[in-house]
């Protein structure tokens, strides 16, 4: 009856995967079609520079990312990998991708030949360890698989399934050797490591970290397809016997029977149990046919990225947009065992029952548009989403901020799941209890222990006399309050709307009119002197991330209020013009993040992402396109080097893949997509039920930029934006493009987008 149940348990889990990584039901036709889409994914873009993404094998939003790891060395390494190292430590199977801090890094193992050894070594020097050298040249990488061969003989394969990833290596002559590194991460530092030799088949064991998320367990079952002869395990680089050993810095070298020169093995993990770990393998990946899984691995990916259809004669613009495509679902991460247990942030199992639960959440980054995104693109993934923020409440008494794999790091300002459920909402996408998520908004607003909240409450401000990176924190804070305002009064709740929707416009307190832009303010009301907008300090400053020119124009929630306090059209388009024109030294102390430099705008860095689409707002929509075909050219390339700023889990990404559709959520929790410039010819979007919705512009290029006309349905269209509604119809939008602008499209302030929608 035990099997029966574990049985049914595996089945359903496996179910409930299939379901939330399956995409859009039309997009099987594509596959039907023999369509490829992989063809143009370079998963080498953003691994250069400062874009921190992940390169290796996954399936996606899969809780293993099976991939290459360097020695860590600082900021660009916050991923385990980039492309400008030669040296390998191993093939770890937790990663970042395009985070700002770095972590993971579990269960690293490196295949190598001759005596037994333990040592990493160092950047400079790895004579007499485990490390090896390695080449481009001898690298291939593809959606769900990566192959290395590395200078000391052996290739490497990889491949995953969600839970589970299948290594196979080829060794060269000599005594073929695994070494598992349970102490080495990726910047974090393991506290607890076991490694157990269950069988001559079989290793398990665990390792738990503190990093960037303050917890962290990984539980984990290697299983080899060739009989290990003998596990000799170490403290650290410290012999300590064989076959078992718990400790801070455990490690252990394999020997198998045989000197075999292919080896396979499969490693699955879980947050809860060596036994859910074991249970994944056998649910997931119950034999040895690597190239099944590999086959299995693309075909996820290609009926992921069939949600979207292009059809442009710019091959380059098409590598760009689908990589694009492939970064944005890395992350969120599944986060629960085929059972559907996983471990809370309050360190207790729990069990998604008729859900998928996920982590890995960079609410601060993707709340702007990675999640608007997915309410039009895979719109069946949002409600699990959202019930795993509401399980983190349950967890830790606040909706997450941003969660980690069992851990909540707390970092960045805001409280960004909020626009994300009212945005849902709002949508009428269902799935989740409304009348719990709206408790749960309101208890994570007024939380006592959540930074700077009670200075909202008591002052409408946060001083920035009383915490670093106060005005960043009210400004988001507003975004939040705002989207939980009109999530309330589509419910009903009038007392709720009328308290936040206040609070919603309490950026207004932080606008100097004398001086037009946004400025700190002191806890007995006065401004901040001297005050340099230009000026931006790392984690100490006013801003986050920012300064005050960024965040003068941060009020994504309600532009046209912003446009009445700079005194109307003209003078906002006056400043909004300065902003992409103003240069200044934002000082020593100025974070890196601050990239992708036009003036002052920073696409590198999110708080800028909506600014290019506010000249819609003032009747300038034509200066909009001009700012949106300069950014899609200039900062998204098909080289290593080709993300402008972090990918931050799909942001940087997300913004790419909807401006290029033509259109961008400015407030992102409204459904009102303002019109930018599209980048292709043709794109078509799968929804729902079998419908399309068509962009169409067949003269777009670098100098036909400009939107002379446009058409929905066959029918003249007016506005300067489109709503979720009308694109969720399915239909057709086209758009008649030119090298000279029609300043009249979209000029008439019934023609413009708006915030507040009946």
């Amino acid at each position: 009856m035990k099997n029966k149940f574990l049985i049914m348990n595996v089945a359903l889990g496996g179910l409930m995967a299939l379901f939330a990584s399956a995409s859009c039901v039309s997009q099987k036709e594509n596959l039907a079609e023999g369509q490829n889409y992989l063809r143009y994914v370079d998963p080498y873009i953003g691994s250069g520079e400062h874009g921190h993404v992940f390169v290796g094998a996954n399936v996606p939003l899969g809780m293993v990312q099976a991939g290459p790891q360097n020695i860590h060395k600082g900021w660009d390494w916050c991923s385990g990998y980039h492309y400008s190292d030669s040296v390998l430590i191993g093939f770890s199977h937790t990663h970042l991708s395009g985070t700002g801090c770095a972590d993971l890094g579990d269960v690293l193992l490196m295949p190598f030949v001759g005596d037994v050894r333990t040592a990493r070594g160092e950047q400079d020097n790895i004579d007499g360890s485990c490390s090896t050298y390695y080449s481009h040249k001898n690298e291939e990488v593809s959606p769900g698989y990566y192959s290395l061969l590395m200078d000391n003989g052996v290739r490497a394969e990889l491949s995953a399934t969600d839970r589970v990833a299948i290594h196979r290596y080829a060794y060269p002559e000599g005594t073929p050797r695994l070494l598992v590194n349970l102490k080495e991460g990726n910047g974090d530092r393991a506290y607890e490591t076991r490694l157990n030799k269950v069988d001559e088949y079989t290793v398990e064991g665990w390792r738990f970290s503190r990093g960037w998320s303050p917890q962290h367990k990984v539980f984990f079952v290697l299983r080899s397809e060739q009989p290990i002869e003998r596990m000799d395990v170490f403290d650290d680089d410290n012999p300590a016997g064989q076959d078992s050993l718990t400790g801070a810095a455990v490690k252990g070298v394999l020997t198998f029977k045989g000197q075999p020169q292919h080896v396979q093995l499969k490693v699955a993990l879980s947050s809860v149990s060596c036994a859910n770990a074991m249970a994944n393998l056998e649910a997931e990946q119950p034999g040895w046919d690597f190239e099944q899984v590999r086959k299995d691995a693309a075909e996820r990916w290609n009926r992921m990225l069939s949600c979207i259809r292009v059809e442009d004669s710019d091959e380059q613009a098409k590598t760009i947009f689908y990589t694009s495509l492939y970064h944005m679902f890395i992350a969120p991460t599944l986060y629960a065992d085929v059972n559907g247990e996983y471990r809370g942030h309050d360190d207790k199992i729990y069990r998604a029952e008729g859900w998928t639960n996920y982590s890995t959440f960079s609410l601060w980054d993707t709340y702007r548009t990675y999640h608007p995104l997915l309410t039009l693109i895979q719109p069946q993934l949002v409600p699990d989403m959202i019930n795993s923020m509401l399980s983190i409440y349950d967890q830790q008494g606040k909706l997450p901020i941003w969660p980690l794999v069992g851990g909540e790091t707390n970092q960045m300002p805001g409280y960004s799941a909020l626009p994300v459920i009212a945005d849902a909402y709002l949508k009428g996408i269902r799935g989740f209890d409304p009348e719990r998520a709206l408790k749960c908004m309101v208890a994570s607003a007024t939380c006592e222990n959540q930074r700077g909240v009670p200075y909202i409450m008591e002052k409408g401000w946060i001083p920035c006399d009383k915490m670093p990176e106060a005005t960043s924190i009210a400004m988001e804070y507003a975004v939040g309050d705002w989207g939980l305002a009109m999530m309330a009064k589509a419910m009903g709740k009038q007392e709720v709307y009328n308290t936040f929707m206040k609070r919603g416009h309490y950026y207004e307190h932080y606008f100097d009119k004398d001086i037009n832009f946004i400025r700190p303010k002191m806890e007995d009301g006065s401004w901040r002197t001297p005050y340099n907008p230009f000026l931006a300090v790392f984690g100490w400053g006013d801003f986050c991330e920012g300064n005050g020119w960024h965040y003068t124009f941060f009020v994504p929630q309600y532009p046209e209020g912003l446009v009445a306090l700079m005194g109307g059209d003209e003078p906002f388009v006056g400043k909004l013009d300065s902003l992409f024109l103003a240069e200044g030294d934002m000082g020593e102390q100025a974070p890196p993040d601050i990239s992708g430099l036009m003036g002052m705008y920073a696409h590198g860095n999110e708080p800028s992402h909506h600014v290019a689409y506010l000249y819609a707002y003032a009747g300038q929509q034509w200066k909009t396109a001009e700012r949106i075909s300069y950014i899609q050219h200039h900062f998204y390339t098909d080289r290593p080097d080709g993300i402008i700023g972090n990918e931050d889990c799909g942001q940087m990404s997300a913004w790419h893949v909807l401006s290029a559709l033509g259109f961008y959520q400015v407030n992102p929790s409204n459904g009102v997509f303002v019109f930018g410039c599209p980048r292709f010819q043709k794109a078509t979007v799968s929804l729902p039920e079998g419908k399309t919705f068509e962009v169409v512009a067949p003269a777009v290029s670098r100098e036909n930029k400009y939107i002379r006309s446009v058409r929905l349905n066959g029918k003249p269209y007016t506005r300067s934006y489109v709503t979720y509604e009308d694109i969720m119809k399915g239909g057709t939008l086209e758009f008649e493009m030119g090298s000279e602008p029609n300043k009249a499209f979209g000029a008439d302030p019934a023609d413009r987008p708006r915030s507040i929608t009946e």
